[in-house]
């Protein structure tokens, strides 16, 4: 079977673990940075293509979409879709899960709980924001952002109005957070696919940080987590509509938090801390997504 990777690089660590796992499976990986993607749109006869090549012989499509050219990423995914193409995650799950404040607009609206967050363009409201969210420090968060990147400790009014006034002259909305320094830069990442857990890990900010990111230097080990978890992730994956999402819960004085839910999330820290094939599953769910009975070879991934 041909499985097409959308993602800006080969050589990242997710991407290069998708073409691993899938040539040993028997199946060719082919990986299309999708920014260099050309769509066609014609009524009967949509068609990507990369250069000359037609790409509509993929038998199933797994987008592997960052931050930088999102809507152009997410057009080509949903391109795939217009041509009938099993996804692995839909334009639609993808494009709400990239908006950070959009998320968690969703994910209030379906009852969870999660971090106070506030959106402001008013430098007038600022003080009073700051002071809505417990006073700082308080967290600044790019609405569009992964790995950690776009999210800043604002130790005091004065650093986060420099901020704010930073990012609004370049055109960029920023959301303000609380802090819970009841977590001790320390949450959970949970692997939620087509409605399973999947793995989950405890990720701790290195010293001197608050961004448990691995890709800022935090740590992961294996999470055993309570019923309380496992619902909240379950809910929150089902509620984005994601097959594949990443959901991370912050531990705080008010219960558990739901603080993003992720379409692309990279599986380098959870492999390592759980020594689990995550990439073999997702390539056998791929495959199963392609396979003649979707939803019965979808139950056994």
């Amino acid at each position: 079977m041909k499985l097409l990777v959308l993602s800006r690089r080969g050589s990242y660590y997710s991407t290069r673990r998708l073409r691993e796992a899938g040539n040993a499976l028997g199946h060719e990986i082919v990986v299309v940075d999708p920014l260099r993607c050309t769509l066609l749109v014609e009524k009967g006869g949509p068609r990507v293509y990369f250069g000359a090549r037609d790409l509509g012989d993929a038998d199933v499509v797994i987008p592997r979409v960052g931050t930088y050219g999102a809507d152009y990423s997410i057009a080509v995914v949903r391109q795939f879709e217009l041509m009938g193409k099993p996804v692995l995650n839909s334009a639609e799950s993808i494009s709400l899960t990239k908006d950070k404040l959009k998320c968690l607009q969703m994910l209030v609206a379906r009852g969870f709980k999660v971090p106070p967050t506030i959106l402001s363009r008013f430098p007038q409201n600022i003080a009073r924001a700051i002071d809505h969210l417990g006073g700082p420090p308080v967290i600044l968060k790019l609405l569009r952002g992964s790995q950690g990147t776009g999210v800043i400790l604002g130790e005091s009014p004065h650093a986060v109005e420099a901020v704010l006034d930073t990012m609004w002259n370049l055109g960029q909305d920023i959301m303000l957070q609380q802090f819970v320094a009841e977590a001790e830069g320390s949450d959970f990442r949970i692997l939620v696919l087509d409605g399973r857990i999947l793995a989950a890990m405890r990720r701790s900010a290195k010293k001197g940080d608050f961004r448990s990111n691995i890709h800022c230097g935090g740590t992961g080990v294996k999470a055993t987590l309570s019923r309380e978890a496992k619902s909240i992730a379950l809910r929150a994956a089902a509620a984005t509509g994601l097959d594949f999402a990443g959901v991370d819960l912050l531990e705080s004085s008010k219960g558990l938090l739901a603080l993003e839910v992720n379409s692309s999330p990279g599986f380098q820290g959870m492999e390592d801390a759980t020594g689990l094939d995550i990439a073999s599953k997702l390539i056998r769910y791929a495959v199963a997504m392609a396979g003649p009975n979707r939803r019965a070879a979808r139950s056994g991934a």
